[in-house]
């Protein structure tokens, strides 16, 4: 059984979002689920519910900061939060040879990725240092480790959110508030099912929200996996700029543009 009680997760209506819902739903703890989608939330809070928890839901954009300071503090006036998970994510997709992203898709990607955590984080950690107790968990993902070409915005937002995470782990880690960092490669998922080519080392949804729970409930600093990508891009990273930049575009890929909600 999880040490966490209390327990928010933003991206939750679908994909690892609501996979770690079900994994942390149990009797006696209480959950808050946000993501756009109002219909999806009740399904997995159903799911949730059946499990013994007490779930509360919140249908918001996660760029919407005063929105979601207000559904965290109603959830907060029952009880005080001990674990936030920012999951909430979005890819814009990729364009064909030769164009450019496009600005907005790119300011909505940081706005979800990166903004969105720091407006999911922010409003609970004041609380959680002056308790001296909770945990914080980011999800990343590999794409942090190397700027990619076909997907800029998307590594800047992932990129952000990582060093983020780094810095308010050194931060908060003495005052006794843990915090992880999720960097995952390919899983199965609606942003994974949008990838067009091959996804090596692919993990199914339950592998990766398992390996995330055990990383979250082990207070672990960083978690990326599968490991061999992991040490791919992060050999990448090292190489001269000209040499990494000319491995990268030998492995192009395709992600078509994400539906609206």
């Amino acid at each position: 059984m999880s040490r966490f009680r209390a327990v928010a997760i933003s991206g939750a209506s679908r994909g690892l979002g609501a996979a770690l819902a079900a994994r942390f739903a149990a009797p006696g703890v209480r959950l808050l689920l946000i993501a756009r989608s109002a219909a999806a939330l009740e399904a997995v809070a159903a799911v949730c519910t059946a499990r013994g928890a007490t779930v509360r839901v919140a249908a918001l954009d996660i760029a919407d900061a005063p929105a979601v300071a207000a559904a965290l503090a109603r959830f907060e006036a029952e009880g005080a939060l001990d674990l936030v998970i920012a999951n909430a994510g979005t890819s814009a997709g990729t364009l064909p040879d030769g164009e450019a992203e496009p600005l907005e898709a790119a300011r909505r990607q940081v706005a979800v990725n990166l903004l969105g955590a720091m407006n999911l984080v922010g409003p609970v950690l004041p609380g959680m240092l002056a308790r001296g107790a909770g945990g914080v968990t980011l999800v990343a993902s590999l794409a942090a480790f190397r700027g990619l070409p076909d997907s800029p915005g998307y590594c800047a937002s992932k990129a952000g959110l990582l060093a983020w995470g780094e810095a308010l782990r050194g931060a908060c880690a003495p005052r006794g508030v843990r915090v992880t960092v999720v960097c995952p490669g390919y899983f199965d998922s609606a942003m994974g099912d949008r990838y067009l080519g091959s996804r090596p080392l692919r993990l199914s949804l339950e592998a990766a929200a398992e390996r995330t729970v055990r990383a979250i409930e082990a207070g672990r600093a960083l978690a990326a996996f599968p490991w061999p990508l992991a040490c791919l891009l992060r050999l990448l990273a090292l190489l001269p700029a000209p040499l990494g930049d000319a491995a990268l575009r030998r492995m192009r890929f395709r992600i078509r543009p994400e539906a609206s909600p």
